[in-house]
């Protein structure tokens, strides 16, 4: 067993996780334009986990980076 103080990063077993198709409800696109970002070269979109085949998880802390990293704010005057 890994001591949790030598692993660094975010706390992945305990964090909540999104399906496919619960993200795409979020971020409102379909749950194909997920599937087609993490296949494409260079993988596009949050970052994933891969379970099995038919099995992709999304940590909510990386969606809520990566939604912060996609952010435009406007000029200010």
């Amino acid at each position: 067993m890994i001591s949790t103080s030598t692993v660094s990063g975010p706390d992945l077993l305990r964090a909540g996780w999104y399906t496919t198709e619960e993200l795409a409800v979020l971020v409102k696109v379909d749950p194909s334009t997920l599937r087609r970002w993490r296949t494409q070269e260079p993988v596009q979109g949050p970052p994933f986990v891969r379970l099995s085949e038919r099995t992709t998880l999304y940590s909510v802390d990386d969606v809520r980076m990566w939604l912060e990293s996609r952010r435009t704010a406007p000029e200010g005057p």
